[in-house]
Order: C-alpha cells, then structure tokens, then sequence
C-alpha cells in the first residue's frame, strides 16, 4: 500500500517524527535495514532506551504506522526523510556510513517529483556533496529537476514537553527555491513555524551552531566550576546572581560532563569546501578538550573527599544517582556515568548505582549493583555521587542520609552536599 511518508531511520531521530507525522494523518511507513527495531515496533516495544512510551507506539501503529525493513515500500512515497545515525567515529570526525547506506537504498528506488529530506546532523556540504551524488548515481535522476531535496536538521529535546515537534520552528534549506517550498510544505504540516534558509549548506551550518554554541558555553562553566572552587567562591551563587541580568548573559551550568545525541561537529575542518583547505574550529576544539577531563575532575573530588574522611578510594562503596545523559529521560546517550564508574572500578571502588529510568546498568559489560531502597544505599556508602537531577529524587533528604554526599549539578539545598 502506497504511503505519503517514509521515515529512514527508526531511532532517536526518527521514532519523534514518525509520532509527528501519525498525529498530523500523514500515512506513514518506517524503514530501517536492522530487523531489530522494526520487530520491537511491530510488538509495540520501543527500540530506543529514552525515547516513546510503549502506548505512545500503539497509538502510532493504531493510526496507521507500518515500520518494515522491505525497501521496496520507499518507491512508493511521495516524501522520504533521512532519519539515519551519524555517530563521531574514533577520529572524531562525523561518520557517514549508515547515512551513506539510508541514501543507497533509497535510490535504488527513487521516483520523479519525490521530495527527499535529511535530518541527520552532519557537517556543511553533506547534502550536495555526499547525499546527493548518491541519490542520482543511484537513480538516474538530476536533484533539483526530477526529485527535490533538502536539509532540515532535527532540533529534538527528548522529554521535553514544553518545546514539542509542533511547537519547534523547522529551519529548511533547498537545493533549489522549488526544494525549499515543496520541504516546507511538508513540514508546515508538522510544525506551527517554518524558518527557510538560503540552503541546505546554511540549514546544515545551523545545527553545527546551535550544537556548538551549548557544547562551548557548558565548556565556559565546567571551568569557572573548577577555579571557583580553587579560590573556595560558590559558584551557583554566582551563577544565580549573574542570571539576574536581563540582557548579555544566558545561564548555563556545570556537570560531571556531557552527554546526549548533540555531539559537538568539529571534524577539523569543514570538510567538503572545495576553495580552502579547511577552517579549524579552535574554540570547539579547546570546549571538548574542557568538557572530556570533567569526569577525571569528578574523580578528583571524589577522591579528596573520601581522603578528607579517612579513607581510601580503593575498597571504598560509592553509590552513583542518575546514570543518563539528561534528567528525567532513560537515555544514556554519552553520558559520563559510566566513563567516571569505570575510573573508580579502576580504582578499587565497589560501585553501586540508582537511576528510577535505568533498572539494568553495565559498565564494560559487567552488572552494576543496582541500589532497590535508595536511602538504605546511600546511608551505607562511603560516598554518594549525584550524577544526574532526577525529578523523583528527595535531595534534601537524600543529604541528610547519606554520610558523604558529591553533588556534580547544583541541585542540593546549600550547604547540604558537597558542590562541584
């Protein structure tokens, strides 16, 4: 059966928009070459640790969604997203391989007058320069003359229920002005605002920016965390005065490191421009380098404190609360739990962990003790680490039951915890 929509790529990205599209009547069908998450869907389990609810995929399927790893179903859309992952590879360039793979299959199968549609972080010039030559090699068919294609990278807050896919502006840039109104025409009918860029290298550019511009700023705080506590100066008072500004100044705060899909895009250089050699992106480069040595930070301290009480980190049981990536989610996407977890098992630690969201938790594929009465834990570990604000954590409570408390996030009454 012939569907409006094709979603390649059913994970963190592309699970939301397929929620979108269903609750907007977009008949719509998902496409991934694992069988894994197609199975998972179809049982109405979610494949993606942090992202929809299990009845958030049965309304899904009950409107019509049908997830398949059959690409023959991509020839007969009129749109097609590009949901694929674009993980950093161990250079620490983007890679593009699984995206590489999502355009190979669909050109295979590419008809005229589809609009194909990238929302896969990627650097400036993937579109025109890696996507495209795909697409039409592929096909048989030109960009911009038998087929519209643009860029409309993702802008997901996953949780978030006040910044919604509706109520989220889709920045959109074409090929050509023809690409750019048959994307917005798509999206208009997902999200209450379209935001049209001169084209897709700008639309790209706009994710590196926006990525960027939180990855540095939580640089800018991780290490005013560190010499405020050098020089014995709160810094969450500081930070609560400074937020007082009406104008110049946007608040941030510091953490044991940081995690989540958003990975900072600074491959060294833009890649595909073909008039200079490359634009290093410095500040990038020194924020990654601020923002990685935040979890030895963390062991630091947990290591002076432990020392200030008599004891050693070798045999010592420390208890970690909150092993995702951001508060109230069960994604772990690169959160620094498990890097701090493994420096401490190094150690000689005894490692115990509480999340409400994470009921099982590996680190180098071993089991960690998961705590079933938190307070119990906590007053019995030598060290609590709060690693990640749950809503359902009692903080001030927790502080009086634990008997060394580390908060890496603030949030602690003042005076209760330990602060980073």
């Amino acid at each position: 059966m012939p569907a409006d929509l094709a979603v390649i790529g059913l994970g963190h990205l592309g699970l939301p928009l397929v929620q979108a599209a269903v609750a907007a009547g977009i008949d719509t069908v998902g496409y991934d070459t694992d069988p894994r998450p197609c199975a998972e869907l179809r049982a109405g389990r979610t494949p993606v640790e942090g992202s929809l609810t299990a009845s958030e995929i049965r309304r899904m399927l009950s409107g019509g969604f049908r997830p398949t790893t059959s690409a023959a179903e991509l020839g007969r859309v009129r749109t097609a997203v590009i949901c694929a992952p674009t993980p950093l590879g161990p250079d620490r360039t983007v890679d593009l391989t699984a995206l590489g793979d999502a355009a190979r299959a669909l050109a295979a199968r590419l008809r005229p007058h589809t609009t194909v549609l990238l929302e896969s972080a990627v650097p400036p010039g993937t579109t025109e320069n890696f996507l495209r030559p795909l697409l039409e090699e592929g096909s048989g068919l030109v960009a911009g003359r038998d087929f519209h294609l643009a860029c409309s990278p993702s802008r997901l807050d996953p949780g978030n229920r006040t910044h919604t896919y509706a109520s989220t502006p889709k920045v959109i840039g074409g090929l050509t002005s023809a690409c750019t109104e048959s994307a917005a025409a798509f999206y208009g009918r997902l999200a209450d605002k379209v935001v049209r860029a001169r084209g897709p290298r700008e639309a790209e550019m706009t994710k590196v920016l926006e990525t960027n511009f939180r990855h540095v700023n939580i640089a800018l705080v991780n290490e005013m965390a560190v010499a405020c506590h050098d020089l014995g100066i709160d810094l969450w008072d500081v930070i609560r005065c400074a937020e007082t500004k009406p104008f110049g100044f946007q608040p941030f705060r510091p953490g044991p490191g940081v995690g989540g899909h958003g990975v900072p895009v600074d491959p060294g250089c833009l890649p595909y421009s073909s008039r200079t050699p490359g634009h290093p992106l410095r500040m990038v480069s020194l924020a990654q380098e601020i923002n990685d040595r935040m979890p030895s930070y963390v062991i630091q301290r947990c290591a002076t404190l432990l020392n200030e009480h008599g004891k050693s980190v070798r045999g010592a049981r420390v208890l970690l609360l909150g092993v995702t990536y951001k508060p109230d989610s069960a994604d772990q996407e690169a959160a620094p739990a498990r890097e701090i977890a493994t420096r401490l098992m190094d150690m000689g630690a005894q490692i115990g962990y509480h999340d409400p969201h994470v009921l099982d938790w590996r680190v180098r594929e071993l089991p960690v003790p998961r705590a079933d009465s938190l307070y119990e834990a906590a007053a019995a570990a030598d060290l609590t680490v709060l690693l990640q604000q749950h809503r359902t954590y009692d903080l001030q409570g927790l502080a009086v039951k634990a008997q060394l408390l580390l908060d890496t996030r603030g949030a602690t009454p003042a005076g209760a915890a330990h602060r980073l």
